[in-house]
């Protein structure tokens, strides 16, 4: 079996991007950390792309997810499911098309979706426009 390497970053997709850049720029407002957008078009079916992050503590992990919860919900978008919230361990918003993961820092490092999904294309994230 030929061994396979990450995928170099992919350039922004224009195309349904703004829901997840919206959810980038929520996270990021929040703090969040070691924010990455993987693009899954090409690995499976059941999503286009993760939009992953860290937060360093359950309430922040919280605040970031009712972040994106609200900034998404002002542009229209509810999401299908969210599950991990109470715990705030890691919690998973699911909006179809892309899905947002909110992790500690314990357990991104435990699961590892980088890694899992190494053969999907990083997403470069664009700067943000006058700050987050």
């Amino acid at each position: 079996m030929k061994k396979q390497t990450a995928s170099p970053a992919a350039p922004i997709a224009t195309e349904g991007s703004q829901f997840w850049l919206a959810a980038v720029r929520a996270a990021e407002s929040k703090k969040a950390v070691n924010l990455t957008v993987l693009d899954l078009r090409e690995v499976t079916s059941f999503t286009d792309y993760f939009v992953i992050c860290s937060g360093t503590n359950p309430r922040q992990i919280q605040a970031i997810t009712d972040e994106i919860l609200e900034r998404l919900k002002d542009l229209g978008e509810r999401a299908i499911s969210t599950e991990g919230y109470e715990g705030a361990d890691w919690v998973l918003i699911d909006y179809g098309d892309y899905i947002v993961h909110v992790f500690s820092e314990k357990a991104r490092e435990y699961y590892d979706l980088e890694r899992l999904w190494r053969h999907a294309r990083r997403v470069e994230i664009p700067p943000a426009e006058g700050g987050a």
